[in-house]
């Protein structure tokens, strides 16, 4: 996540202290990813190193507010219009987890694999009712949450699918079945080739 780049968008509205900045920035998120305040103003800090953004000085409350200069919005524009780059994916810890798992005796992947499916079921029906409310009475505020709700919903009936992937390759493996035999059912129904990603070969 580009914190530099979420407060020059929010300071491209108007200029603000860092306070607000991480109100605003949660609440357009609807608090899904945190900001720490001491982050807010390092990142500030370097920001003003940067000269993408100017200390307008006090408010006379106690507060430093920034705006953001030329080059910041300079910056924040080409941020826009640059596709994210997924040439470096974040960690994830997930898969890492069971990356981990089959690689070490004594390790249960299999129930590694169901307590995660089970999690995150309940994380997609949470998510999936948050939107369904948040919908119901929307007002234009509440686009910006949508938006993130829709993409935490897509995020987990993919982790859900991979997961169902997962165990199907844990059976086949147990079983021996190696890729020219069919592979059996594992608990929820689904098979190494039902289950696999979408590729450029089976959309067709």
């Amino acid at each position: 996540m580009s914190i530099r780049h979420s407060l020059l968008a929010l300071l491209q509205d108007q200029p603000r202290y860092g306070y607000q900045l991480r109100v605003e920035f949660e609440d357009r998120t609807g608090s899904t990813w945190p900001l720490n305040i001491g982050q807010v103003y390092t990142t500030l800090d370097r920001l003003e190193r940067d000269g993408l953004v100017s200390n307008d000085g006090g408010d006379g409350e106690g507060h430093v507010v920034y705006s953001i200069t030329d080059a910041g919005r300079a910056e924040v524009q080409g941020w826009f219009a640059t596709p994210v780059e997924r040439s470096n994916p974040p960690r994830n810890e997930l898969a890492i987890k069971l990356a981990l798992a089959v690689t070490l005796p004594g390790v249960d992947v299999a129930a590694i694999i169901q307590a995660q499916r089970a999690a995150s079921m309940r994380a997609l029906q949470d998510y999936t009712k948050s939107r369904r409310d948040t919908a119901a009475n929307q007002r234009a505020a509440d686009t910006a949450w949508l938006l993130v709700l829709d993409s935490l919903i897509f995020q987990t009936e993919a982790e859900i699918r991979w997961l169902d992937l997962c165990e199907a390759r844990m059976v086949q493996l147990a079983q021996g079945s190696g890729t020219r035999n069919p592979a059996r059912r594992p608990s929820n129904g689904v098979t190494v080739e039902e289950a696999a990603p979408l590729t450029a070969e089976n959309r067709r």
